[in-house]
């Protein structure tokens, strides 16, 4: 496969389809059949593909299953879920700990991984072991939306790579610039996105979109550039992909860029952004939020909405406000400080609802 190339498939088979664009991208001839494997999906949340949030199981199975034909024998799955999740209930729910044992694949918890302080060219993230320990990384994120960077898939999937400390502290950076300066250290060798039915909204999902594609590449900044367009948005309305081109990490989708489908199927329109996600930001006043957190309210929001219960006043969030007096409500442990606020770490969505239609 070419830098500049994107593989189509589609249907609604994730294991066909991962078996597909692994052996239709080539990459894997240049591969050591010694050399240690790493599979990094996206299990942000311990909930089930079908809820437009996660990395389907047969996705990840089906190319374990080819290399392993190929004859690769070291394979092993990686991930860290949000702060606030388990990555071993994750495991569990998502239907890994079957291809775990089908496959006898090791599972590797990286929110209970040791980590190395790693240089990038603006300064220094801590990255877990077990990944700068792999010859071979892919990257099989979800094709979704995100409530904070309005788009998660390539880039941002390494996020789960890093521990819970440096996840917190990212979201103090501001997300963007850490998110690129991230692929700096961690570059991937294979990239293949699961876009059945991802959540255009909520990275955490409960709205899936059927759209039918998977597909892969190997420059992540291309693979997120073309998914944010299959979303509706313009690759410039995500920071960290322009920050990640800056660093020389890859190239933005041009004329150049060439799109091979590898089966017959219709090409994806796109996906309009959901009006409600840009109306409930504007009830929220966000400082260095986690995404747990921030998902959660959006949550409660939207339920509130359908009942024009919305709150009257701003609703604060964010580790920007811990240790500070806030005038008005907020949401999360770090709003000690306001004038009432949901507890939590993070506050359930439920918890939230109930706090802010009660009076807050």
């Amino acid at each position: 496969m070419r830098e500049n190339e994107i593989l189509h498939w589609f249907g609604t088979d994730p294991f066909e389809a991962g078996r597909e664009l692994i052996h239709q991208s080539r990459q894997w001839q240049n591969w050591d059949r010694e050399e240690l494997i790493g599979l990094k999906p996206n299990l942000v949340v311990a909930k089930k593909a079908s809820s437009g949030a996660t990395t389907h199981p047969a996705f990840v199975a089906g190319v374990i299953s080819f290399l392993q034909e190929k004859g690769f024998r070291r394979l092993q799955i990686l991930e860290g879920s949000w702060v606030g999740d388990s990555t071993r209930r994750a495991f569990k729910v998502c239907g890994y700990t079957k291809v775990s044992e089908k496959y006898d694949v090791p599972l590797v918890d990286l929110q209970k991984d040791s980590s190395v302080e790693m240089e990038a060219s603006r300064g220094e993230y801590r990255i877990c072991s077990s990944v700068l320990q792999l010859d071979r990384l892919i990257n099989m994120p979800v094709l979704k939306g995100h409530c904070q960077t309005l788009l998660t898939c390539a880039l941002k999937n390494m996020k789960g790579c890093i521990p819970d400390s440096e996840k917190r502290r990212y979201h103090r950076m501001g997300l963007h610039q850490p998110i690129a300066d991230l692929n700096e250290i961690i570059r991937a060798d294979l990239i293949l996105v699961d876009g059945l039915e991802g959540d255009p909204d909520y990275e955490e999902g409960g709205n899936p979109v059927p759209m039918n594609i998977f597909f892969a590449g190997v420059d992540p900044v291309l693979i997120d550039s073309y998914a944010a367009g299959l979303l509706g948005l313009q690759p410039e309305e995500v920071a960290y992909i322009g920050k990640a081109a800056e660093l020389g990490i890859g190239s933005l989708l041009s004329d150049d860029t060439g799109l091979r489908y590898l089966n017959k199927g219709e090409a994806v329109e796109g996906i309009q952004r959901s009006v409600p996600a840009w109306r409930l930001k504007e009830h929220i006043i966000e400082k260095g939020a986690c995404s747990a957190c921030y998902a959660s309210l959006m949550r409660a929001l939207s339920f509130l909405e359908k009942e024009d219960n919305l709150p009257h006043s701003p609703v604060h969030i964010g580790q920007g406000y811990r240790d500070t007096r806030v005038s008005g409500i907020g949401v999360g442990v770090c709003l000690t400080g306001a004038d009432s606020f949901a507890k939590g770490c993070p506050p359930e969505p439920d918890e939230i609802y109930h706090f802010l239609k009660n009076g807050a």
